[in-house]
């Protein structure tokens, strides 16, 4: 792995360092001393700093607990006998770092920054049924006497070979050290540097947690939207207090209803739709309400404003969602069927989707489906022969009339396609919907927000204006502006 170099046309724009030479730039470091901690696929990561040579002034302790009583004999027992989990990761990571400040003497030490990095993983199962995955986590000092920060990501293999995997591994954990210390100060930077001398058919990120007095002003949020942004991953969720959540561990085995929008900003229509839909989705049978999610999806394609992503807008709509209680999740599917096809990786409950009469029609639209071989047949396979149902909120059109799954204009050719469909329960319209939300629209009221003009409130839900003017979310201070000079 030599040092890479990134052009833009003939020109040098960044070096990449090789492994070893960051491996050796923290060993020659004289100030950053600490320890190893890796389970599943072998010391990976230490092997580097093995290699690279001038070891012995970084390298505290190297260990791989990999008999399960052993493991917990040192770190404690799981609730859930499972061991590559965040739980474990954060357990070894205490446990290490407070053995180093236990046993080595900061009077000895005045300048040692030190740290603990840790992983637990499971590589590719025998019948190569699982490629495996893994937490990954470092826990250090950036002066000796500050409180430690952290940086724990979730990681999911493609490849499809162990020691592949291992080595993939191995790249990883240095690549995190040498950012952990030396990116530090750019969260986002270090996040694309994790993929230096890695591609992204290796390996995936689906979550990651920065924490620490050095990321005090670090919303993982925005660093949640950085990883679908840069390809890392399709989709990350984070719960309603802001933290990444693994996607993986939320959506297992749940019956899910999924609301897609543009939450630009959520009004009285969304939630309309969220709680009449969730309604008839627990009156469902297979659907068990203590087994339910509910999600708020924000397409990547949503969020772009003139082909860039607004990252201010984005945290706009984060903050009101997460505000009313809800569970986001950022993605790159453009079609529901992708969506539909992400959840199924992780469950085989019953689904629902909550939608509007003019998302329907777009999924019976023939062109969003050139890319693929079968058309939308395919899509449609993927989509409605699981066990999943539309629940249509209705729409009012420009000449005063209720559109609803009754009077649904598709083109011809997909007519009958719709009738089945439609007739086989899979369509299901929201009845008892408020009418006056009929003519609420969220771009009117994002209108209404910039020029000044009054009303707006009404059409949100309770509490929502109170925190858009408070926050001055969605140009509300522009708003004020023209208000006080008017």
């Amino acid at each position: 792995m030599g040092t890479e170099i990134k052009l833009k046309g003939d020109k040098v724009i960044e070096q990449i360092p090789s492994v070893k030479d960051k491996a050796l730039r923290i060993n020659l470091n004289e100030n950053i001393y600490g320890t190893f901690a890796e389970i599943g696929a072998g010391q990976e990561t230490v092997r580097h700093f093995f290699r690279a040579g001038g070891s012995s002034g970084t390298i505290a302790k190297a260990m791989s607990a990999y008999d399960k009583d052993f493991s917990d004999a040192v770190y404690g027992d799981e609730a859930d006998g499972r061991y590559v989990t965040e739980s474990r990761l954060k357990k070894m990571l205490s446990h290490e770092v407070g053995l180093i400040e236990q046993r080595l003497n900061r009077e000895k030490h005045p300048n040692k920054m030190f740290f603990s990095y840790a992983n637990t993983v499971a590589t590719i199962d025998f019948a190569k049924q699982f490629k495996g995955h893994g937490w990954v986590g470092i826990s250090y000092q950036i002066e000796p006497e500050e409180a430690y920060n952290e940086i724990i990501l979730h990681i999911r293999f493609k490849e499809t070979d162990v020691r592949l995997q291992q080595e993939t591994l191995g790249i990883l954990g240095v690549n995190l050290i040498y950012g952990a210390y030396y990116k530090y100060n750019d969260p986002k930077k270090l996040l694309r540097y994790l993929y230096d001398h890695l591609d992204k058919d290796q390996l995936e990120i689906d979550t990651i947690n920065f924490s620490g007095p050095r990321f005090a002003d670090v919303d993982n949020r925005l660093i949640s939207l950085q990883l679908v942004k840069n390809g890392m991953t399709d989709a990350v969720m984070f719960n309603p207090k802001g933290k990444n959540i693994l996607p993986a561990a939320i959506l297992y085995k749940k019956n899910i209803l999924a609301l897609r929008g543009s939450f630009r900003p959520v009004t009285k229509v969304n939630m309309d739709m969220y709680k009449k839909s969730l309604n008839m989705f627990l009156k469902e049978n297979k659907v068990d309400e203590k087994n339910t999610l509910v999600i708020f999806e924000i397409t990547l394609s949503n969020l772009r404003s003139d082909g860039e992503i607004d990252e201010r807008d984005f945290m706009d709509r984060a903050e009101l969602l997460c505000a009313l209680g809800q569970t986001v999740m950022i993605s790159n599917f453009q079609e529901y069927y992708k969506v539909v096809e992400y959840f199924s990786n992780y469950t085989k409950a019953r689904m629902g989707l909550a939608m509007g009469v003019n998302n329907l029609v777009d999924i019976f639209d023939e062109k969003y489906y050139r890319h693929l071989s079968g058309g939308i047949l395919e899509a449609f396979g993927k989509l409605f022969f699981r066990d999943m149902k539309v629940f249509l909120y209705p729409m009012l059109d420009e000449n005063g009339e209720i559109g609803t799954s009754l009077n649904l204009k598709v083109h011809p050719r997909m007519k009958e396609l719709y009738k089945f469909f439609k007739f086989n329960g899979k369509v299901i319209d929201i009845e008892d919907y408020d009418p006056d939300n009929l003519t609420v629209f969220s771009r009117e009221v994002l209108k209404m927000i910039h020029s000044g003009q009054p009303g707006w409130e009404r059409m949100l839900p309770e509490g929502i204006s109170e925190i858009i003017k408070e926050g001055q979310l969605f140009g509300y201070e522009t708003t004020k502006f023209l208000e006080e000079n008017s």
